[in-house]
């Protein structure tokens, strides 16, 4: 804050994903872009993404969205207040006035614990864990880590509080959790009416968070708009967190998307003739 010189702190107002893309499309706009050849993202990115063509068709010649939706489902949002919340009961928050001390750690190291969770799918969580211990042969019957999985999700939070801001994670996820591409329109349909862009919509068959079923509800809106829509179900085990593993099939087709669309953008030719 230039009136304190001190951190904003929960001061500073609540961010959505449209404040995100305004703010992007400022900056393109300072450094004379007049069009950008994708936007992409995956997760939050995802929506992003979405939202960049809704609001802004005629600077958006493509959209790459991966492991998304239009909208967060009741379950997800109330994974992401259980995390809110753990940060907020921490003692150490003060109200998110914690700059001059350590901060919730305990809090944030549950929020990411339970955020992790999401991530993961189950047949992945069985494999790598199953109910085998931790460094030992039997039930110690205590209030201590004895399961493989439990010391593995400690790792992660632990691991996160030191590099990440406990009231960062309360804005990031209260914006997703604001999201709906429908806001301001009757239906999905209608909100993808207007866009200019050529779509790849990308979802993984583990993912709980983000399933395929809403990707498909996104490529149905599309169509119906005759919007050119490429999908492409990519089948693993590894939930929600395969849009940040190294993957051959996605990385082709991301690749020959982009040529594509470089090619369609270079020869001067809209996404449908008299469309945008």
């Amino acid at each position: 804050d230039p009136e304190t010189s001190k951190p904003y702190g929960l001061s500073f107002p609540v961010v959505t994903i449209g404040d995100m893309a305004r703010a992007q499309k400022r900056l393109i706009d300072h450094l004379g872009i007049d069009r950008l050849l994708t936007v992409t993202g995956g997760s939050m990115g995802g929506m992003l993404a979405l939202d960049w063509a809704v609001r802004y068709p005629e600077n958006t010649a493509s959209v790459i969205a991966i492991a998304t939706s239009a909208r967060l489902k009741a379950q997800g949002i109330a994974f992401d207040e259980v995390g809110r919340q753990a940060i907020m009961a921490d003692p150490d928050w003060h109200g998110g006035d914690y700059y001059d001390s350590e901060g919730p750690l305990a809090g944030l190291a549950i929020a990411r614990m339970v955020g992790h969770i999401t991530y993961l799918s189950e047949a992945q969580m069985r494999a790598k864990f199953g109910r085998r211990l931790q460094e030992r042969g039997s039930f110690g019957y205590a209030f201590e880590t004895e399961f493989q999985v439990e010391s593995y999700l400690k790792h992660p939070g632990h691991k996160c509080v030191r590099r990440f801001d406990a009231n960062s994670y309360l804005y990031i996820t209260k914006a997703i959790d604001y999201f709906d591409l429908e806001n301001g329109h009757h239906s999905l349909l209608e909100a993808l009416a207007g866009v200019c862009a050529e779509y790849l919509v990308v979802s993984f068959s583990s993912d709980w968070l983000y399933p395929t079923a809403e990707s498909k509800e996104i490529v149905k809106a599309l169509e119906a708009n005759g919007v050119p829509t490429t999908f492409l179900e990519i089948t693993n085990v590894y939930g929600h967190d395969a849009f940040l593993l190294p993957n051959e099939e996605l990385a082709e087709a991301v690749t020959g998307f982009l040529a594509s669309v470089h090619g369609r953008v270079r020869r001067g030719e809209n996404v449908e003739p008299g469309r945008c």
